[in-house]
């Protein structure tokens, strides 16, 4: 039954907006043009609000689905704090991670990341005192991609036209970046594979080793921590709770259990959405936030996408990697189980990171290629207040789709034995790992419970279960498809899916899409 994510207003048949999807991007979107005095519908299919950026509870516990980290919002004159600040009225605050945000464990071989850009250089050049010169350009390297973002962005809100005739020079130095490898920019300035394999121990933030991902995102992603990570005081719930306030001032409302069939169109134009329930609603703009492979399978009249052959360009793009979570609870404080804040990025001795992703996904019985475990409940400072003497850790790995594409189908939670046999066996693996880094933990865990990539298709609705929509390779970066505007009139796209993996990329695609929207500077007028 449809219902009202907080308040129960009257629930109209026509609004301004509608957004189909609650994630990261529809929620940044939404906040932006209610603030322009938009009336504003979001439909969310599940029982919970926020896409990646939710929560669940289970036995006592809390755990955050999607965000186990967000850079740069510390500082205060930062796009990605004045973005949050501004969609929610500055009322979402931040926990500050320390100084060590994420730790690269290669073997029995620790190299910490450190906050600042000068002090990662220093931490770095004294794990590597020989490659001094390549850390130093490795890091100007990283910068000058960023710069180039510009154009990327800017390639994204210019018309159809306008593109074909002057968006390769418009992006010639973007592609100079986005066209090469990680490994490929890595291996110009250093031949030491150790140094390769630990400036590139975040990869699972973006789902792509080295030889597959664009250098591109690897320095998006680099640059949006050398400031450091934070987490939400509160949890990510957060992020919706603070959020929703804002969209409802204007009228807006964000509906849950309100699953979208197809999206009206007439003459080419976005009219509004039919529900699964038969239900109608109205707009003059349609937005959807699931993700481009999504949209167009499902959500858009077939006709439509014949009359487009927008088939075509999803035989551009790939889905990114699955994954598994396992969400641990634990008896004890943060503090009394000596949990750490920062995140650690664990990794097989031997072999380079694409080499180690290639024999996993041919036989997963093979050393995991990543493991990331992170500390919600230690970031937290908060937590304690919510949940006294009570703790919890996630662990995150890759996984293919494929190994649990045989339970596709059947229903969350009741998916049989063999699958919860093969669930546990992960578990299982997963928890060694964890205790070959904090023994101690043996005989605190009270509860765990994996989550497989169909739990991932059931809740956000991605086709293969994939945690970052597309993947982040060169080519990806070379589709012009990949922005708001759709040849369909008054329907757009927003979400990580047309900027980057990540919250970052998330928020900052409710600027774009909110631009092409009301033709105005957004950014503009946020940052002042």
């Amino acid at each position: 039954m449809i219902q009202s994510y907080k308040k129960k207003p009257k629930i109209l048949e026509v609004y301004d907006t509608i957004f189909i999807g609650s994630g990261m991007g529809s929620l940044a979107t939404a906040a932006i043009l209610a603030k322009e005095g938009k009336k504003v519908l979001i439909l969310e299919k599940h029982y919970t609000a926020g896409g990646f950026t939710h929560i669940f509870k289970r036995k006592g516990f809390e755990w955050d689905v999607g965000i186990h980290y967000v850079g740069e919002v510390q500082r205060p004159k930062s796009i990605i704090k004045q973005l949050f600040d501004y969609i929610t009225d500055e009322k979402l605050q931040w926990a500050d991670m320390g100084e060590v945000y994420d730790k690269i464990i290669i073997g029995d071989r620790s190299y910490d990341f450190v906050k600042g850009v000068q002090n990662f250089k220093d931490k770095m050049t004294s794990y590597f005192p020989e490659e001094e010169k390549a850390i130093y350009e490795y890091v100007d390297l990283v910068f000058k991609a960023n710069k180039t973002s510009k154009s990327f962005y800017l390639n994204k809100s210019l018309p159809d036209f306008v593109n074909k005739l002057f968006g390769s020079i418009l992006n010639k130095s973007f592609y100079t970046f986005s066209d090469k490898t990680t490994y490929e920019v890595l291996k110009s300035i250093t031949s030491n594979e150790e140094l390769i394999k630990v400036l590139t121990g975040q990869y699972g933030d973006y789902g792509l080793p080295p030889k597959e991902s664009s250098f591109f995102m690897h320095a998006t992603l680099v640059k949006h921590y050398f400031s450091g990570g934070s987490f939400p005081i509160g949890g990510s719930g957060q992020i919706v709770e603070t959020i929703t306030p804002i969209i409802e001032k204007s009228g807006g409302i964000i509906l849950i259990n309100a699953d979208v069939k197809t999206v009206l169109v007439e003459n080419n134009k976005a009219i509004g959405v039919k529900m699964i329930d038969g239900k109608t609603f109205y707009a003059d703009s349609i937005i959807s936030g699931a993700g481009l492979i999504t949209t167009y399978n499902h959500i858009l009249p077939t006709k439509s996408v014949q009359k487009h052959n927008l088939t075509k360009n999803l035989q551009q793009v790939r889905p990114s990697v699955a994954h598994v979570s396992l969400y641990i609870g634990l008896e004890g404080t943060p503090r009394e189980l000596q949990l750490p804040k920062t995140n650690y990025w664990i990794y097989p001795d031997k072999l380079d990171h694409d080499t180690l992703v290639s024999n996993y996904v041919k036989d997963i019985n093979e050393p995991f290629p990543v493991v990331y475990i992170s500390f919600p409940s230690a970031k937290d400072p908060d937590w304690t207040n919510r949940y006294p003497d009570k703790s919890t850790i996630d662990i995150i790995t890759l996984l293919p789709y494929e190994i649990f594409e045989p339970w596709e189908g059947s229903k969350w939670m009741k998916r049989g034995e063999e699958y919860d046999a093969l669930k546990e066996s992960i578990a299982t693996r997963l928890l060694e790992e964890l205790y070959k880094q904090f023994p101690h933990l043996k005989g605190k865990v009270s509860y765990y419970e994996l989550s497989s990539p169909l739990t991932t298709k059931h809740f956000v609705n991605y086709e293969k279960g994939e945690i970052y929509g597309l993947d982040h390779t060169p080519k990806r970066f070379r589709q012009h498809f990949l922005k708001p505007k759709t040849p369909i009139k008054n329907f757009y796209l927003t979400g990580q899916d047309i900027v980057t993996a990540g919250i970052g990329g998330a928020l900052f695609s409710g600027v774009l899409t909110s631009a092409a929207i009301t033709g105005k500077n957004v950014l503009h007028k946020i940052m002042k």
